[in-house]
Formats: C-alpha cells, sequence, structure tokens
C-alpha cells in the first residue's frame, strides 16, 4: 500500500479533513454527546467536552503517522464538523482496510454518509493502492448496511455474537469490495 495518511478529500457537499482542535463543539454536540448516534458503536457517549477534546487531541496528535486515516465530514453549507470516517483496522499482509464512520442524527438519511464513504472508497483504492475494503454493522442498525450497499460494498454474512458494542454482544454484518470489483 502506499501509505498517505489523512488528505484532504472533497465532494459535492463535503470537505473530509483532519481533525483540528476547534471541532471539540461541533464533535461533542453534533454527535458524541448523543446515544443515539453512539448506541451501536464501540465507544462511549461522551458526557462532557473535555472527553471529547481528550479524543480530538489523540487523533490530531497521529497526523503525522502516514497509516493514520481519521477524518473529519464537514458540511461545506455550514462549516460544521458533522461526522467522521477512519480506517479502524488495517491487514497489510493483504493490502486490506476495515472503515468505520459515524455522522450526526441531524444529518441522517439525506445521502452524506454514502457520498462520503464513495470518495473515502475512491481515496483508499486510486490512491493509497488497497486492495481489499470491508466494513460491518451491528444486524441491529441496518441503516448502516444501506450506506455500505450505496457506497458499492457488496453483502458477505453475518457473523454470530462476533462483536460488543454499547448494546452489548450482537451479531454483525459484513460488508466487502474488492479493487477488481471497484474497476468495473
Amino acid at each position: 500500500m502506499n501509505y498517505l495518511g489523512t488528505k484532504i478529500l472533497e465532494t459535492e457537499r463535503l470537505v473530509l479533513r483532519p481533525f483540528k482542535e476547534n471541532d471539540v463543539e461541533n464533535m461533542y454536540h453534533n454527535w458524541a454527546s448523543s446515544n443515539n448516534v453512539t448506541r451501536y458503536l464501540t465507544w462511549p457517549t461522551h458526557t462532557s467536552k473535555e472527553v471529547t477534546k481528550s479524543v480530538i487531541d489523540f487523533w490530531v496528535s497521529r497526523y503525522d503517522d502516514a497509516k493514520n486515516y481519521q477524518w473529519c465530514i464537514e458540511w461545506k453549507e455550514n462549516k460544521q464538523a458533522i461526522g467522521s470516517f477512519a480506517i479502524v483496522h488495517m491487514e497489510e499482509e493483504i493490502n486490506s482496510v476495515e472503515i468505520g464512520y459515524c455522522i450526526g442524527e441531524d444529518y441522517w438519511n439525506r445521502g452524506i454518509t454514502s457520498e462520503a464513504f464513495k470518495e473515502v472508497i475512491r481515496f483508499v483504492f486510486e490512491e493509497v493502492e488497497c486492495n481489499r475494503i470491508s466494513a460491518r454493522h451491528d444486524v441491529c442498525n441496518p441503516n448502516s448496511g444501506k450506506v455500505m450497499k450505496k457506497a458499492g460494498l457488496l453483502y458477505e454474512g453475518t457473523l454470530l455474537e462476533a462483536a460488543k458494542n454499547n448494546t452489548g454482544i450482537c451479531d454483525v454484518a459484513v460488508y466487502g469490495i474488492t479493487k477488481k470489483i471497484y474497476s468495473r
């Protein structure tokens, strides 16, 4: 793989960029403090802006690492941070990555997450030169699967009681796409 780190990406409505220290307020209010947003995630709902600040400080400290990919989703219309995308797991020996994401509830059901995901997929295949991208979701959160399908990933199967999130042990639906399929 061609490690490039968190480069700025742009779509019609979004800028995907590294997080900045001044994103704390937006992240806390737009998604990190929402139980609805974090319900199916593996990290707990933020209880204070200090928690959000420590997370962003950690992410910012890692941007010098070319193997680190942690994007802030910025809504062009209001210049607010509204969510995040990241490579959450990497299998270097097979050039494979797993993508994770979340977005504020005010921005659900508007095609924003799939728009961002398509651009991340393009970047990872065309510029990072990865061979496989995967993502997964709790089966009780089918809307996340809809995002994956809309972004071009294919359903590969369900793993029984294979993960733990804020709801407890859960079954996970796995989606994937290879560069060969993407290039068609």
